[in-house]
């Protein structure tokens, strides 16, 4: 079972993040042209929340709403949840559905080394699964049971 430090590592450790003045707009700019669904909002350089997809949803239908004005500061979840780098991908989960969020900041060493998503863990727990189950299958095959010879004997007949 993979760590989050080890599923940061096979995708990448880069934190993308925004100050909190910037508007919404910019922020989802960033977040096409980086492919991610969540930014880290800081303030004065530390991380004091994420905005994410579901935060511009959340939002989108306020009337006094406007994607070029607002900023995430103002839009931002605040409370930032952090794993420590050595959770397997069973705590993650686990945080994950208990906090009822879609990202968390890992930690190692009082540093935030990367930034995990419910899909970069479910990603791993489907591959760590086709490997074992193309493991399990070549143990099971069809020339072991092909090469596995057994005749009932006399006392193993049922009449």
């Amino acid at each position: 079972m993979k760590t989050a430090e080890q599923i940061i590592e096979e995708k990448g450790g880069e934190i993308i993040s925004v100050q909190e003045t910037t508007t919404i707009f910019d922020a989802l700019e960033m977040m096409i042209a980086t492919q991610v669904g969540a930014v880290v909002v800081t303030v004065g350089g530390r991380p004091a929340g994420i905005w994410s997809s579901r935060d511009l949803m959340r939002n989108v239908l306020k009337q006094d709403f406007d994607i070029r004005s607002a900023t995430v500061g103002d839009y931002m979840t605040p409370n930032i949840h952090s794993a420590p780098h050595t959770d397997n991908t069973f705590n993650l989960m686990d945080k994950f559905l208990g906090l009822r969020i879609n990202h968390l900041l890992v930690k190692k060493e009082g540093e935030y080394i990367g930034l995990l998503s419910t899909g970069d863990v479910m990603k791993t727990v489907i591959q760590d699964k086709t490997e074992e189950l193309s493991k399990l299958q070549s143990m099971v095959s069809w020339d072991y049971y092909e090469e596995w010879k057994w005749t009932p004997s006399k006392k193993n007949v049922i009449r």
